[in-house]
């Protein structure tokens, strides 16, 4: 009995010590990396020398941002110093566009961005796939990773081949790597990799990359209430910076959170196509599971996993309302949307490819259409068999009517969870 309650006692003070380096980790970090907007911006202005972070403004954005990640996030202090400085270097990097916007905005004005395509819809249905193999026809222009992150060239010369922002942007993402590895697991980003749009809407501090690596409910129902007009407009403006002294290519881009300014998207860019990628929502709710897990460890330490459950498939529920409430609503705009099911594109994506060119009247060129194949040859994570869950099998009770999918699956072709058993 004696051994026994000594082993508890010893226990107890084990978790007692780990509570206190917890507490004291905590501490230290929130000193040396407090995120607070204030400091954030005086910091990005000392750097960088600049006052005007320009259109739109940075708060209330900023604040709800910094306020949502200290109350909410349980940042550990690795995730902490990493968030610091990312969004030290977003506002030092818009210091400085603002500044070279300025200075040329009538010949950014007049740079045309025509017949964008946009691809969104539910996330991990393979857009990211689809998007790699557009970016593939050397006659489309995808946003790379370095020059996302690296916008301004270091010289007003032509820049050298490779660029130097490339070599930056590759030991940037090394050291990420190194630091958290369980990234390159779930999305193996690279310097040349096509980027997202939400990495170009970070800027603006309006972007759902931030909800989508960190537990921060306050600032992801911020962005479900402001105008995302704005938004569209400062990425607008940096395309038109990066296709600027160059040949105008066809803009391909991609963000499954288009979903949610979709009215905004259209308004700036009235001509553009929208490509949306559909999924079962079960299976998409186990892989956002699955990805959402990983990205928050980066940051934060692990939260409830039944939680995690429940606000992923909430999260999914709420994409697939988004989804088809605005189809419902705009039938005006009808012919611009193009519907793709995971499954028809891991079956033959060439196929999939080949009837958006043709509803684009766009040609496909053989030598885009190999290196098309090629790619898709070289993914073999996209060629296995979809299986169909259930909720019950994420532990998640009730069926799919209870969050809405079936009536998505019925709309634009997917696969429904399998009815339960009776008795």
């Amino acid at each position: 009995m004696f051994e026994i309650l000594q082993v508890q006692t010893e226990r107890r003070s084990v978790r007692s010590w780990g509570q206190r380096w917890k507490t004291l980790g905590d501490d230290i970090s929130r000193q040396l990396w407090l995120l607070e907007s204030d400091s954030i911006c005086a910091q990005a202005r000392r750097r960088s020398r600049l006052e005007d972070f320009g259109d739109p403004p940075i708060d209330p954005a900023l604040t709800v941002l910094v306020k949502s990640l200290e109350a909410e996030a349980d940042l550990h202090p690795l995730g902490r110093f990493l968030m610091r400085i990312h969004l030290r270097d977003l506002l030092e990097t818009r210091l400085r566009l603002v500044r070279a916007w300025s200075a040329r905005s009538v010949a950014l004005e007049a740079s045309a961005i025509e017949r964008p395509i946009f691809i969104t819809g539910m996330p991990r249905s393979g857009s990211t796939f689809l998007y790699e193999l557009l970016a593939e026809d050397p006659e489309n222009r995808a946003p790379r990773v370095w020059e996302v992150m690296f916008p301004i060239a270091v010289s007003s010369k032509p820049p050298k081949k490779p660029d130097p922002r490339e070599r930056k942007a590759a030991a940037s993402l090394w050291w990420f790597r190194r630091l958290a590895p369980g990234a390159d697991s779930v999305y193996p980003m690279r310097a040349w990799s096509p980027h997202e749009c939400v990495a170009i809407h970070s800027y603006t501090l309006l972007s759902q990359e931030f909800a989508s690596i960190s537990r921060i409910p306050t600032y992801e129902a911020f962005l479900r209430t402001v105008d995302l007009g704005p938004t569209y407009r400062w990425q607008k403006r940096f395309l038109q910076h990066l296709q600027a002294g160059r040949s105008t290519k066809r803009w391909v881009l991609k963000s499954p959170d288009h979903v949610y300014g979709l009215d905004k998207l259209l308004t700036v860019f009235p001509d553009a196509a929208i490509i949306q990628t559909h999924r079962n929502p079960v299976d998409v709710v186990r892989s956002q599971i699955e990805l959402t897990r990983v990205l928050e460890a980066m940051f934060a330490r692990p939260g409830d996993s039944e939680q995690l459950r429940v606000r992923e498939a909430r999260k999914v529920a709420q994409f697939s309302d988004y989804i088809t409430r605005f189809r419902d609503a705009r039938p005006e705009v009808a012919g611009q949307f193009i519907d793709v099911t995971y499954r028809e594109l891991v079956s033959d994506p060439l196929a999939v490819v080949k009837r958006i060119y043709e509803r684009l009247n766009l040609q496909l060129t053989e030598a885009a259409a190999e290196r098309m194949r090629r790619l898709a040859s070289a993914r073999s994570r996209y060629q296995r068999r979809e299986a169909r869950p259930k909720l019950g099998d994420l532990g998640l009770d009730g069926a799919a009517d209870a969050y809405g999918f079936s009536s998505y699956c019925s709309r634009f072709g997917v696969l429904s969870e399998p009815a339960q058993p009776k008795g």
